[in-house]
């Protein structure tokens, strides 16, 4: 998603100010003596990490107006990039400190205190595991929901260990009301993990849905029908996704997000389009009918608004990445919006398109634009082949007016490549719309 500059510089301010804050109370009133510049560096860097490893939880409580805003996907690429980034000060601080004086690795050694030893030593291969766990979870299988309980878990326990440590050095923090507002602010924290994974499944409990159909579109891709038990459905943005977990408890770990394919008018039968990549997702055709389920939302700032001024629409997309400009899709149908519309829609095969009928009654019934563009084909194939590259867009694009949205889901390298030449062609950079959401 493209954000504008007066909203990346309210977040980056505000992201700032959160991880200073902590340094700035360490820093207010009388100050003990120094101790050399490395040692107070390394204190500072120590400060800012843990600082930062606390605002990690805020970055993924999912607070619908700020996943809308700034969308979901820039909020978890900025977490998991600010997470490194915390990781390496909190370990540089040790490092440094250690350097500087090496009677700082007495804070290490269990004959010298066992369990300040312990804790230390354990909240560092904590924080390589979690850096590590999160790059490398695919290539040791370990699957998304251990993945996703574990990471939350070692954050915590990083967060708990961190505090502890802070306190009971307490150089700088040695006044009882520093302590407390540190000891607040790490709770604050922690608050922010227990809203995501137990206040909100607790309150969307009062709000069960129902499978209603499971339905195969093409090979290897599902879509689950989902009517609301009890309630009046979920509004939504055609383009948003929700979290969903089929289960008799909204605190399952099988939770997962998927974007809403179906209308936005529909708000009593959700429908969620979903590719079978291992884990979860590879079982979704086993799913009954009349089994329970919940969903969480809507997220994300991928989204078609019938109410902002456009002259014409442009969706580029691969693969799965369809699914959520089909709800954009199947909104303007249902609305009537006059808008023109173009699609141009990669895929490895001519059977491996989704909603290839629908999109076909879409150019006879609304003069959808339509370019489908199969990776291998053979010389039957009527459409594009290859990738979608230059020579496609210049089949296939419009003229691009200064009042054009411009939709972009699919690979990274894909979406990547279009983007620039979008930009190269003219396409206002805060009307090129993206989603890169790829936590599964």
């Amino acid at each position: 998603m493209k954000l504008r500059l007066p909203h990346i510089v309210l977040a980056l301010a505000l992201y700032t100010l959160a991880v200073l804050a902590p340094l700035a109370v360490v820093l207010v009133g009388p100050l003990p003596e120094g101790r050399g510049f490395w040692i107070e560096l390394s204190i500072a860097l120590g400060f800012i990490g843990l600082a930062m490893m606390g605002a990690q939880f805020a970055l993924t409580a999912r607070f619908r107006r700020i996943s809308t805003l700034y969308g979901q996907d820039s909020l978890l690429q900025f977490h998991r990039q600010a997470g490194i980034v915390a990781v390496c000060l909190v370990l540089a601080h040790p490092v440094i400190a250690i350097i500087a004086e090496p009677a700082y690795l007495s804070f290490f050694d269990p004959r010298v205190n066992l369990p300040r030893a312990g804790a230390l030593s354990f909240v560092t291969v904590v924080l390589i595991l979690i850096v590590a766990l999160s790059i490398f979870r695919r290539q040791i299988g370990l699957s998304y929901e251990w993945w996703r309980l574990t990471h939350g878990a070692l954050g915590f326990f990083t967060l708990t260990i961190g505090l502890a440590h802070v306190l009971m050095v307490g150089h700088y923090i040695s006044p009882l009301w520093k302590q407390l507002v540190w000891i607040v602010m790490t709770v604050g924290a922690m608050g922010f993990l227990a809203r995501m994974r137990v206040l909100i499944p607790l309150t969307e409990r009062r709000r069960p849905w129902r499978i209603a159909e499971v339905r195969p579109e093409s090979t290897g891709v599902w879509t689950l029908a989902l009517e609301p038990e009890g309630h009046d459905g979920m509004r939504f943005l055609p383009g948003q996704f929700v979290w969903l977990t089929v289960s008799d408890s909204p605190l399952s770990l099988q939770q997962h997000p998927f974007s809403i394919a179906s209308s936005a008018d529909s708000l009593r039968r959700i429908e969620l389009t979903i590719k079978e990549l291992g884990d979860f997702t590879s079982t979704i055709g086993q799913i009954q009918p009349g089994a329970r389920a919940f969903l969480e939302g809507p997220y994300g700032g991928f989204a078609f608004q019938d109410d902002v001024r456009c002259d014409g629409l442009v969706f580029i997309v691969g693969g799965i990445g369809i699914t959520p400009v089909m709800s954009m899709l199947r909104t303007i149908r249902d609305r009537g919006v006059t808008t023109p519309a173009t699609l141009i829609y990669g895929a490895p095969a001519p059977d491996k398109f989704v909603f290839r009928d629908e999109l076909e009654a879409m150019v006879r019934e609304s003069g959808l634009k339509l370019t489908l563009v199969a990776e291998n084909a053979d010389e039957a194939w009527p459409g594009e082949r290859g990738l979608i590259d230059e020579g496609v867009l210049d089949r296939s694009l419009p003229e691009l007016g200064e009042h054009i949205h411009a939709f972009i889901c699919g690979p990274e390298a894909m979406m990547d490549a279009v983007e620039h030449s979008l930009l190269r062609r003219g396409a206002p950079l805060g009307r090129i719309h993206s989603e890169r959401f790829n936590i599964v």
